[in-house]
């Protein structure tokens, strides 16, 4: 898990330029709830996380319309909803889609319906 946030904070000062669905700052929202359960994260902190969040991406796109596409994907690889919505915006968008998520890399990997996927530990600056 360090290792994986070593390497998203070096994608995130990368330079690049990072889209994302605005479903983003759900989960991140989300995931900061789970740390705040942990006793990891106080409320200031956790806002403050939610506040900086959309500077680091160049333009953060509604889901809305990337929900069919979505669904076709969710249902092609009997995978969650919510993974699949960035699969369709990176092949909207024809660009790559990385992830921290192994499990999603290895069983979209090639498959016509989806975009190049990479694994974090496979991004390079």
């Amino acid at each position: 898990m360090e290792e994986d946030t070593t390497l998203a904070e070096s994608l995130a000062s990368s330079g690049h330029d990072l889209i994302a669905p605005s479903l983003i700052q759900t989960e991140v929202a989300n995931a900061l709830w789970k740390k705040k359960r942990k006793g990891a994260i106080d409320l200031e902190g956790a806002q403050r996380v939610c506040d900086h969040l959309p500077g680091f991406f160049k333009e953060l796109i509604a889901v809305e319309p990337l929900l069919q596409h979505a669904i076709t994907l969710s249902f092609a690889y009997d995978h969650t909803i919510y993974d699949c919505i960035y699969l369709s915006l990176a092949h909207r968008r024809k660009c790559p889609l990385v992830t921290a998520d192994r499990r999603l890399a290895d069983k979209v990997q090639g498959h016509p319906l989806t975009p190049k996927v990479l694994h974090l530990s496979q991004w390079q600056p």
